[in-house]
């Protein structure tokens, strides 16, 4: 009976917590400078198998322009735009950086009664607007925990790797 309490208990704790990973694709050559203007494309929404997430591009650049606003007042998310080249020719800025989120992979479970984790997997490149440099590049992945209550979906492990990964560019 003590080793079955034991277990359910270990059990509990361990699965009681979302894991994440960051896969830097480029280290940062630079730190970023504070308080430079920031603009960041709205990236697709999530699919997985068929299924489109709808809302999950907004979700993705919300939580990067939150991670940005720690560090500048000018963070701006543009809807018109998905990739580099658009942003660089729509939206213009002579200092500061381009940020690019983009969604690889999107997976909303039903976790709390199958038991299958929610993923999510987002690239993050940026670039320096003046120099038109790639400064860093990452790929977080993320696996929501399996002890869940309900209600937890994949936009919900964004905000926490995003701003660690963010931070360590300052």
């Amino acid at each position: 009976m003590k080793i079955l309490l034991i277990f359910s208990a270990a059990t509990v704790l361990l699965g009681c917590s979302a894991k994440y990973d960051t896969n830097n694709i480029q280290n940062s050559t630079e730190l970023l400078i504070k308080d430079s203007p920031i603009v960041i494309s709205k990236p697709a929404d999530g699919v997985y198998e068929t299924r489109t997430y709808s809302g999950s591009g907004a979700a993705t650049a919300a939580a990067v322009k939150a991670a940005f606003a720690r560090y500048s007042d000018s963070v701006n998310v543009f809807t018109d735009c998905d990739d580099i080249a658009c942003l660089k020719s729509n939206h213009v800025i002579g200092l500061g950086y381009y940020v690019i989120p983009q969604i690889l992979h999107w997976e909303d479970r039903a976790t709390e009664w199958s038991g299958i984790p929610d993923r999510i997997e987002i690239k993050i490149t940026i670039y320096n607007a003046e120099s038109n440099s790639r400064v860093a590049s990452t790929i977080i992945s993320g696996k929501s925990k399996w002890a869940s209550l309900g209600g937890d979906h994949p936009e919900d492990l964004l905000p926490e790797p995003i701003n660690a990964y963010i931070a360590s560019l300052y």
